[in-house]
This record gives C-alpha cells, sequence and structure tokens, in this order.
C-alpha cells in the first residue's frame, strides 16, 4: 500500500487563496484608507462563521426531517448540540462588530464611497440562514428591496431556499407529533377535543385563578393559542403544536423533555441573538454615518430598526411564556405518565401517527 502523503498546514487550510482574497478598492484608485482592510477581513470572516452556521443548521434540518424522531437516542442529543454550537456562533459574531468598531466614522469615510453599490444587504448566505429557520418572503420588511440588490443567480437561489421545509416547520411537525397527552393509560377516556382534555381543564382553571384582574384577557390568548381560537392565519405552529410545547415547558424536569426542552430554548437564544446581531449593528450604522444613505442605499438606521422589530422568527414560542403556571401549582401528572418520562421510559419517540 502506498504511503499516504504528508497534509501541510497550509495546504489543508487552503491558505494561498483566503490570505490572497483581500483586495482594497482603495489600493486600486490609489487613495490611503489604512481601515478598509479591517472591513474586508470581519466581512469575511463573518461570511465564514455564515457558513459554518447554514451546515449546522442542515444538518438539524436532515435529522429532523425524519418521520419519527426518538427524543431518548443520539438523534435528539445531535439536535440540540448542534443547535447549541450555533447558538455560540452567533455570540462570536455578536462580538465580532467590537473588533468594527475600532473603525471610526472619518476612517471609514476614506473608503465608504469606493464600495457603492456593495452593502452587506447583499449577503446570500445571511438570506439563506434567515430562510433555513423559519422568516418567509411574506414576512420581511421591505420585501421589494429584499432582493433588488442582488444578481440573477443569486435571487433563484434564495427564492429555492425558501420554497424547501424550514426549521420552524418541522419544528410544528415534531411538536405535532407528541404522543404522551395521548397516552391511553394516563388518560382514559380523553376526547380528541382538548378543552375536554382532564389535563387542559384542569390547568386551564388553575392559570385562570392565578392571573391578576388586569391579565384576565390572557384567558384569551390561552384559548387563542392551545385551542385554536385564532384567526389569524399567519400564525406558523398549530394549537396541537403550542400544547406539546407549553407541556415540555412546563415539565422539562423529566428525563425524557430535557433534550425537547433545550432545543426550544435554543431557538429562542437563536432569535435574542440574531436579533442582538442586528442591534449592535443598527447602532453602529448610526453611529458611523448618522442619517446618511447605506451602500446599498437603504435607509441605514431606520431600515434595520424596523427589520429588527419584523424579523423574529420563534415568537410564537416566546409567547407561550405568557400561559406558564408556577411550578407548585402544576396539576400533578398520572404515575404512568411519570414512569414513561421518567429514566425508565422506553418509548421516548415522537411517531408520525401518535
Amino acid at each position: 500500500m502506498s504511503k499516504r502523503p504528508d497534509v501541510y498546514y497550509s495546504d489543508y487550510l487552503q491558505l494561498d487563496k483566503i490570505l490572497d482574497a483581500q483586495y482594497p478598492e482603495s489600493d486600486k484608485e490609489g487613495v490611503e484608507a489604512h481601515d478598509e482592510m479591517l472591513f474586508i477581513v470581519t466581512h469575511q470572516a463573518y461570511e465564514l462563521w455564515f457558513k459554518q452556521v447554514l451546515y449546522e443548521l442542515n444538518s438539524i434540518i436532515d435529522l429532523l426531517h425524519a418521520p419519527e424522531v426518538n427524543d431518548n437516542a443520539p438523534t435528539m442529543q445531535m439536535v440540540v448540540h448542534r443547535t447549541e454550537r450555533i447558538i455560540t456562533i452567533l455570540r462570536l459574531l455578536v462580538d465580532q462588530i467590537n473588533v468594527m468598531e475600532t473603525m471610526t466614522s472619518l476612517d471609514f469615510l476614506d473608503f465608504r464611497d469606493l464600495l457603492r453599490p456593495a452593502s452587506g444587504f447583499q449577503s446570500v448566505q445571511w438570506k439563506e440562514v434567515e430562510a433555513r429557520l423559519g422568516l418567509r418572503f411574506e414576512d420581511r420588511h421591505g420585501k421589494g428591496y429584499y432582493t433588488s440588490q442582488l444578481k440573477e443567480g443569486d435571487v433563484k437561489h434564495v427564492k429555492h431556499i425558501e420554497r424547501k421545509p424550514s426549521l420552524l416547520d418541522l419544528l410544528n411537525g415534531w411538536l405535532e407529533r407528541m404522543p404522551y397527552l395521548n397516552h391511553p393509560e394516563s388518560w382514559p377516556g380523553a376526547s380528541g377535543n382538548p378543552e375536554e382534555h382532564p389535563f387542559w381543564k384542569k390547568y386551564r382553571s388553575a392559570y385562570g385563578g392565578s392571573l391578576l384582574e388586569i391579565e384576565q384577557t390572557n384567558l384569551g390568548l390561552f384559548d387563542a393559542l392551545l385551542y385554536g381560537k385564532d384567526e389569524n392565519p399567519k400564525r406558523r405552529l398549530s394549537a396541537k403544536a403550542c400544547r406539546s410545547a407549553l407541556f415540555i415547558i412546563l415539565y422539562r424536569g423529566y428525563p425524557l423533555l430535557q433534550m425537547p426542552y433545550r432545543l426550544m430554548n435554543g431557538l429562542l437564544e437563536i432569535d435574542e441573538l440574531m436579533a442582538t446581531w442586528r442591534t449592535r449593528h443598527m447602532n453602529m450604522v448610526h453611529r458611523m454615518i448618522g442619517a446618511r444613505v447605506g451602500t446599498g442605499n437603504s435607509t441605514g438606521r431606520a431600515y434595520l430598526k424596523a427589520a429588527l422589530d419584523k424579523h423574529y422568527i420563534f415568537s410564537e414560542l416566546a409567547e407561550l411564556n405568557g400561559l406558564l403556571l408556577e411550578r407548585r401549582n402544576l396539576p400533578q401528572l398520572p404515575d404512568s405518565l411519570t414512569s414513561l418520562l421518567g429514566f425508565g421510559g422506553v418509548n421516548g419517540t415522537m411517531e408520525q401517527n401518535a
């Protein structure tokens, strides 16, 4: 057998390509603009991290696309682990703005006009991250501007990605398959009507009793989210999925619900970190260019502010936290179900027909 060639560090990392990929426009124009190198390197680093986020995100989507997902098996651990890796990367992306902010407004002005009309808004990978998580075109701010700055091939690619099932779509299907509230030994005779289910009848009564007088309208929200009495066609999580998600949040102390809870909590953290990144970016833009338009001819800070308010992806999960009841007042689960949810549980599969 022939000896495998030695792997050399710079060849393995393709450093000849990476380190020879910085060509400041100011150098081409013979203009002194020292900070353009920092600007290029920082944005290239962002794109490399976006690539890793997509790599993790696509693998999570593939795992959750299976007809069944066993919550008591390595698959769910991998989903949670990779979700938490995305969270760690997003924290790094937020912190990376600190490096960019070592550049002053005058430093930026030295080369800013040479970039037009290039803009971070043309990042196809960031649009792909948003779409794969679940941000739909119709829910975006500035839909007319959204793809207007992209090349034709990039527009086609983004539109293709938007047609694929997103993580939010798969989350809904996965939650709908949760079998624990349909466990026949635990809830004998329970009808298919959630309003008549013994658990939800008891929980709604206890929840209503916990509300202050000025909070009584929350019962309407409870019925809208958990019983499907909501006429908003834009909702992404079904009532059945919301019931499963709230149940997981409430009883996450049971071993079999730990991983599902960590996944949902991780998605909320991803939403929060993406909003934090947008906020830092917005404030940096305001600090750097004030009221001027962006290099891509957007309205700068005003556009970013509107997108920040509208581009939360997992807000329907966050809404459920307004329907929580104190642990001490939670309905006691049947022994047969607590046994199933404990370490002795043998069927943790969210089966397609459950």
